[in-house]
């Protein structure tokens, strides 16, 4: 999501996460009274699953992260700004998901609303070209914020028109339009698109394989829960998955209240082919402990 307002904001968690953290190993280191397992880092299994990970959630510089990104199996960054793909490119790894703009408040505007039209055309417009030569596949917007006097049925409508429009220059250079779903009840109060329901009308509505929803699975566990079976009955219409722990969105382990392990094993059993984000708050005080762990978790 972007760096306004998820519940801590991006920008706060940002704040928040240590910038001295040191690589956390991702290997299993024997002891010599127990076993003979080599004291060299374990190859991760590739797994059916493209994993990356979510810019904002360290504040190590874009290229070193790059760096320990690629040694725990992470093949993609994700919420990257137009100005830092280069970087993601150069560095091996690709961008799972892209911005088309800077623009803050990003959540709240969207295209519910059709007032807000011209200008989200003109962002994506302006960028999806600009992703095609990148290599970049994916880009994110928004539903935004419930307004008055349009109704549930109206926000559906104003989304299908305003993204009906963008999804045949969307195919033209390659991208798809990933649309995400937000809880609003803990972190993004009055957002509109905050159920799978909602989503999936809008999907249907525009029915191209160029604009998806962003399901994130943090706030559809606040917002509705039965993840996996909302997944198995959704799919066609997801192109993207974003994870994080409930409650508190830290750790994606045995802290918090949902088996990882087990939605991305039905995710991969569908025959997924795009990224799955990790995007939590590390809690530990070595990140990349955490973030090394949720690659493992999701390696099925």
């Amino acid at each position: 999501m972007s760096t306004d307002s998820r519940g801590i904001s991006r920008r706060t968690a940002l704040g928040r996460i240590a910038a001295t953290a040191a690589f956390g190993a991702t290997s299993l280191i024997a002891s010599a009274e127990t076993t003979s397992i080599p004291t060299t880092p374990a190859k991760l299994p590739a797994g059916r699953l493209k994993q990356s990970l979510s810019r904002w959630t360290s504040k190590e510089p874009l290229p070193a992260l790059c760096k320990r990104m690629r040694s725990m199996g992470f093949v993609g960054v994700d919420l990257v700004h137009t100005d830092e793909w280069n970087i993601v490119n150069d560095s091996g790894l690709v961008v799972s998901m892209g911005y088309p703009t800077r623009r803050e408040p990003f959540i709240q505007t969207g295209f519910n609303d059709p007032a807000n039209h011209a200008m989200l055309l003109k962002e994506l417009e302006t960028t999806l070209p600009l992703a095609k030569r990148a290599g970049v596949k994916n880009m994110i917007t928004m539903f935004g914020n419930r307004q008055p006097g349009i109704d549930t049925q109206q926000a559906i409508d104003n989304c299908v028109a305003g993204l009906s429009r963008i999804a045949p220059y969307a195919a033209e250079n390659g991208i798809t339009i990933c649309v995400e779903l937000l809880n609003s009840k803990v972190d993004h109060h009055g957002y509109q698109g905050d159920s799978t329901a909602f989503g999936a009308a809008v999907m249907k509505g525009v029915n191209s394989p160029n604009v998806k929803l962003l399901y994130d699975i943090y706030h559809m566990q606040i917002m509705e829960g039965d993840v996996i079976r909302t997944i198995r009955d959704n799919i066609q219409w997801i192109g993207h998955f974003h994870t994080g722990g409930v409650p508190g969105r830290h750790e994606i382990n045995d802290t918090q209240e949902l088996n990882f392990h087990a939605v991305a094993m039905a995710i991969a059993d569908l025959n997924f082919s795009g990224f799955i984000a990790h995007e939590f708050m590390p809690a530990r005080t070595d990140p990349f402990e955490s973030f090394a762990e949720a690659v493992r978790i999701c390696t099925v």
